[in-house]
């Protein structure tokens, strides 16, 4: 297997992509045709169908091109799915490296492990693609910086997958909260709360031979193969994943940044434990994080093993000021008056649940095409990396507080922990050789 760095250098030297067979069934099926955006889908487990989905439904400007990932079984169930729903079969490969490497995918969506996201959105922005990253942005701070900078010098666009940013109830809300629907916005709570299983204690077992292991690792350091990683437990190791913070607090947490209107926090501290199981869960289950800026404070609680809703949801946002609150989630949104008399309410007609892995909805959808229409010039990003790298950077610190089990002071202008060299050698992570991010 070649590394990383071989593979940059070829792409340096101009390697030829392969286009995919046009049908004759008509000529909109044509790679450009109609002046679509072609994708090449990375990840295929869970999230990846939402992205199938979402652009399928912005067909008229959007083209699968490829879709990738290193484990066969899940690559040929995604296959089947994709031609049902494209009406067309896009390449299937198990190296994302061959859709890198074609000149016909303008854009790559990432669905893959937290680990990957970071190094695979830089290694297409090298080779010239746009970028859709689902959330966490970066399995660390430090990459967060380096996929910040890699976008300002390749120029090409990279939006995050907080789609509750292309939500219109969400934009309208936020809108009226900044224009003093609630007062002076002072205080946010983002919370989250599921009844998610053990995952046990896992057995070193032959891998797999339908699953490339090592490109599955890819920047992470090796370790043998367990029976309780794949596909989807590494959520919960520290080599590979971010914990329930950044797989899901990123969410509501955006939202309430967002709403408040700020940015880094001056303070950062974080309690919490792995409470309901002894297993290999190497994360919390329950964590509860204040963010703490001048004159006002956002709390984030995330309860992964306890189902007890708040405010009759399992996930959401309430923001509170000078002359009520807004309760708001991905479903609709509540308005109170100082007194805690509701005063409006909106909903979508639909419901999301923290039970569901793939998370299909009209909010993924539109944020896609805010995304492919920013990249062809007609529209501005609504989550680009810019903006959302600074959620991201305040959850991974959050991580931080609660491993150090200490306070974390923060520089408001980049993020970075002050006096603690030791926590700061968590801003960073080790990488498996050749596979290091560079820009």
């Amino acid at each position: 297997m070649i590394s990383r760095r071989t593979f940059v250098n070829g792409i340096a030297a101009g390697v030829a992509g392969s286009a995919l067979t046009s049908s004759a069934k008509s000529y909109a099926q044509i790679l450009g045709a109609n002046d679509r955006l072609n994708f090449a889908i990375n990840g295929l487990n869970g999230r990846g169908h939402a992205h199938l989905s979402a652009l399928q439904a912005n067909k008229q400007i959007a083209r699968v091109a490829y879709i990738c990932d290193p484990d066969d079984k899940i690559r040929a169930r995604f296959a089947t799915d994709a031609e049902k729903a494209l009406g067309y079969s896009p390449k299937a490969e198990r190296d994302f490296r061959k859709a890198l490497e074609s000149k016909d995918v303008d854009a790559i969506s990432i669905a893959t492990p937290d680990h990957w996201h970071t190094p695979l959105a830089v290694l297409g922005l090298k080779a010239g693609k746009h970028v859709y990253v689902e959330k966490p942005s970066s399995q660390n701070a430090r990459e967060g910086e380096l996929l910040v900078a890699a976008q300002k010098k390749y120029g090409k666009m990279v939006q995050v997958g907080d789609q509750q940013r292309s939500s219109p109830h969400s934009i309208k809300m936020i809108g009226q909260i900044h224009d003093g629907l609630i007062g002076e916005a002072y205080m946010a709570k983002a919370w989250y709360a599921n009844t998610r299983a053990t995952i046990g204690v896992g057995k070193v077992v032959p891998v797999p031979d339908t699953l490339d292991w090592d490109l599955w690792q890819g920047p992470a350091p090796r370790s043998e193969y367990k029976d309780n990683i794949h596909p989807y437990n590494w959520h919960w190791l520290r080599r590979f994943g971010t914990g329930e913070t950044l797989n899901n607090g990123t969410h509501e947490v955006d939202v309430c940044r967002w709403a408040l209107g700020v940015d880094f926090p001056e303070v950062v501290t974080a309690i919490g434990g792995r409470y309901q199981d002894k297993d290999d869960w190497e994360f919390y289950d329950t964590l509860v994080t204040d963010f703490r800026y001048p004159g006002k404070t956002l709390t984030w609680e995330g309860r992964c093993c306890n189902g007890m809703k708040l405010y009759g949801r399992d996930r959401g946002s309430v923001i509170y000021g000078t002359k009520g609150a807004v309760v708001i989630d991905r479903d609709g949104y509540d308005v109170f008056n100082w007194h805690g008399k509701q005063t409006d309410q909106f909903r979508t007609g639909a419901e999301t649940s923290t039970s569901d892995l793939v998370g299909r909805d009209s909010m993924t959808d539109m944020h896609f095409a805010n995304f492919i229409n920013s990249c062809k010039g007609t529209d501005t990003l609504h989550s680009p990396i810019s903006i959302a790298n600074i959620s991201v950077t305040m959850l991974l610190i959050s991580n931080i507080a609660y491993f150090m089990n200490r306070e974390m002071k923060i520089d408001p202008k980049t993020g970075h922990i002050l006096n603690d060299p030791e926590a700061m050698k968590l801003w960073s992570r080790s990488y498996e050789k050749g596979w290091e991010v560079t820009i």
